[in-house]
């Protein structure tokens, strides 16, 4: 039994999460070792390190024998058994509704008429939910595996096109309705992510976070106040930039001690404010540049608003249970008007560059660059957000890769599934495929692919800026169980949406309503009420 105090001994003086390679090293060496009766660490270890650890004890059979329970009861607190139940959970929720849009192409490769790029998609993604610490990695290994495939079984896919588009790249430039290929979704979303890490740092460096207590209700009301000014600020900014100030704010009030159930609660409220207005999400910005009328789009907030109720209503009594906000601000605390001079200046760049250049990312860093003259910028926030921003970037590429040319015919059951597929699926690929077939509920649309990106954390670029503050919140399972209001949000909000509204459709630039009236040359719409109404003709009778 000596060594096995030698051992103990060792384990505790390691710090377990950071260091194993120590650990192995030493029980390697330890010539002995195969006379030790059991093994009980001290300290925790997580799931990596207790899987390497026993992958080495097993390549001994004395020691698998006598290898005991002890080690999961000490360390049950610290580590996530994957069972298999939790796996195939996760994989339908993965990749399910990926394949309930999928499409086939005949000379494509495919299992069972389902193109081999949404099984390549469908299990990055799984790959995401089971290894939450290894996100990054995950994300590049996927976008690898599927530009390889389409390099190597897709013969002459266009990737020029795909990223840059046939327009001349000057024209793009300088004019937005040239503009084409995935270059400027992505080039925007690194620097909106980016830039808005800066954002909420120089935020909380304003003392304005700190001076909140004062005004915000001492109970769980506090928390439902925070979310509703999250809300509010979303209908007119980006919902990243809502955010990371929800975020920033929920830090400082709540003492660092944020319940993941809460987290998804701000998220789902920067996504909700963003549904009826046509500068509050980049989705509906696309709605109202390709014609569609602003007040097509309102009604979105009716969903919006009784998910919002919803999901304060649980999330604030989670958060006051778990962390009870701060009874009062601290004594001496001022507000530095310069950087919170700052921070609007930036809001309003965005809310500039997108209605006049469709770049938000470009107003922020100008305002960041001006700023940087007046103060010391904290640059270093970058290098810690750089990681979260190529994972999303990552995801966003491989998803625009995907072969989704058609979408179910337009109803309230299409907007409805397409809910949960952005969850998992980038939604602004998803409301072009929708602008491009006409004939939807702009305002319905909006909602369920702006609001549902919320029921996982990577569904919408808001929650994977946020995780950059709350790394613990990337665990998939967590995140769904302890966020379970926001799904059933989303169901509620949209079924009293349709229960209010209907199903509304409107026009958009290209597709025309009533569909009778269509001006696209053989509208699916068009089309098929012009079957059905021909279908129940009375003919007279002879």
């Amino acid at each position: 039994m000596k060594i096995l105090g030698q051992i103990q001994i060792k384990l505790h003086k390691i710090d377990c999460y950071q260091d194993w390679n120590k650990i192995l090293s030493f029980i390697i060496k330890s010539e002995n070792h195969k006379y030790s009766a059991s093994l009980c660490f001290t300290t925790p270890i997580n799931i990596e390190l207790s899987f390497k650890i026993f992958i080495i004890l097993t390549a001994q059979r004395s020691i698998f024998k006598t290898f005991r329970m002890n080690f999961f009861n000490k360390c049950k607190k610290s580590i996530s058994i994957l069972s298999v139940n939790r796996i195939i959970l996760l994989t339908g929720i993965m990749i399910l509704p990926i394949l309930a849009n999928a499409t086939s192409v005949n000379e494509a490769p495919s299992i069972g008429g389902i193109r081999i790029e949404f099984f390549l998609f469908g299990l990055t993604l799984l790959g995401v939910a089971l290894f939450h610490k290894q996100t990054f990695w995950v994300a590049i290994t996927g976008l690898s595996l599927i530009v390889l495939y389409k390099l190597i079984f897709v013969t002459g896919y266009p990737f020029a096109e795909h990223f840059i588009g046939t327009n001349s790249f000057f024209q793009q430039l300088v004019h937005k309705e040239f503009r084409q290929g995935e270059w400027g979704i992505i080039l925007n979303l690194l620097g909106l992510l980016l830039g808005f890490s800066l954002l909420a740092k120089i935020f909380e460096e304003s003392g304005v976070p700190d001076i909140l207590p004062r005004y915000l209700p001492n109970d769980w009301k506090g928390p439902f106040m925070l979310l509703i000014f999250v809300f509010i600020i979303s209908s007119f900014l980006d919902n990243i930039a809502a955010a990371m100030i929800g975020g920033t704010i929920a830090i400082v009030v709540f003492k660092n001690k944020v319940h993941i159930g809460y987290i998804a609660a701000i998220v789902a409220a920067s996504n909700a404010g963003g549904s009826g207005s046509v500068v509050g999400d980049t989705t509906t910005t696309m709605m109202w540049i390709d014609g569609v009328s602003a007040f097509n789009v309102f009604h979105g907030f009716i969903a919006a608003g009784v998910a919002l109720f919803i999901v304060g209503w649980f999330a604030a009594h989670q958060q006051d249970k778990f962390q009870r906000i701060t009874a009062d601000s601290e004594p001496g605390v001022k507000i530095d008007w310069v950087r919170l001079g700052i921070v609007l200046s930036m809001l309003i760049g965005a809310i500039l560059s997108n209605i006049y250049y469709d770049m938000p990312a470009l107003g922020v860093w100008f305002a960041i660059l001006i700023g940087s003259l007046f103060i010391k910028m904290p640059w270093r926030e970058i290098s810690s957000s750089f990681k979260g921003a190529i994972f999303l970037i990552c995801l966003v590429t491989s998803a625009s890769f995907m072969p989704v040319e058609t979408l179910p015919d337009a109803s309230w059951m299409t907007a409805f599934v397409l809910g949960f597929v952005s969850s998992v699926f980038d939604n602004i690929p998803l409301t072009k495929l929708c602008l491009d077939q006409g004939h939807f509920d702009w305002g319905m649309l909006a909602y369920s692919v702006g609001f549902g990106g919320s029921m996982i954390w990577f569904g919408s670029s808001a929650g994977v800026a946020i995780t950059n503050k709350f790394p613990e919140s990337r665990d998939v399972m967590l995140w769904i169980r302890k966020g379970w209001h926001v799904t059933f949000a989303y169901i509620v909000g949209f079924f009293v949406l349709y229960l209010v509204m209907g199903w509304e459709p409107a026009s958009n630039k290209r597709h025309k309503e009533p569909a009778e009236n269509c001006q696209v040359e053989n509208c699916p719409v068009k089309l098929k009420k012009a079957a059905l109404e021909k279908a129940f003709e009375v003919k007279p009778a002879l």
